[in-house]
């Protein structure tokens, strides 16, 4: 089959069609993104006066604008795979600047890229422990887990009887709000 058998997928919806969709979908949860929105220029109060130095590249901010943007629509998965990613490539690309002479390997876990940050100061014993809660939330979302797993999303709403939608706008408020808090750190901060 060449493209011309294929014809236009969209070829029944007009212009004016998608405008109308994309102002329907923009007005779904305006509220809602409205108050996203809010919480999260509130929490990037946090950052230094002329914001904060994202080690990582490309990928790194990346994540970080990807996962800002996920938070405001509602993208809560999104929002939490983005903030364990900007974290991960954070930290290991903080400590292979190699400040103090030592390099991590090529390819280090993140358990072993906290254990080293914690070591050396830049994070907190608390801080690894809600990184480490941030990759546990991700990790069910990246990988099958069977309904009888406790962190599978619907053994938690079936335990728990809150809506799935809840359960992953929690994770992913605690997801950004982690982000922010990195990015806060002396570590990354630029200014007062």
């Amino acid at each position: 089959m060449d493209d011309a058998d294929q014809g236009d997928i969209l070829s029944e919806v007009g212009e004016l069609d998608l405008v109308r969709l994309l102002l329907a979908d923009l007005h779904n949860d305006l509220s809602g993104r409205v108050g996203r929105y809010r919480q999260l220029a509130d929490l990037s109060a946090n950052l230094g006066s002329e914001g904060a130095m994202i080690a990582g590249g490309e990928v790194a901010f990346a994540a970080w604008c990807e996962a800002r943007s996920s938070f405001v629509h509602g993208n809560f998965v999104a929002t939490v795979l983005l903030c364990q990613a900007l974290a991960e490539q954070m930290l290991a690309a903080y400590l292979n600047l190699g400040l103090d002479g030592e390099l991590v390997p090529r390819r280090v876990t993140f358990r072993d890229t906290l254990d080293r940050c914690e070591a050396k100061g830049i994070l907190s014993a608390v801080d690894v422990q809600d990184l480490k809660r941030l990759a546990d939330l991700r990790n069910p979302l990246s990988h099958h887990r069977h309904i009888d797993d406790p962190t599978n999303l619907s053994r938690r709403v079936l335990d728990e009887r809150v809506a799935g939608v809840e359960h992953l706008r929690r994770d992913a408020t605690f997801a950004i709000r982690m982000a922010v808090r990195l990015l806060s750190l002396p570590a990354f901060r630029i200014g007062i």
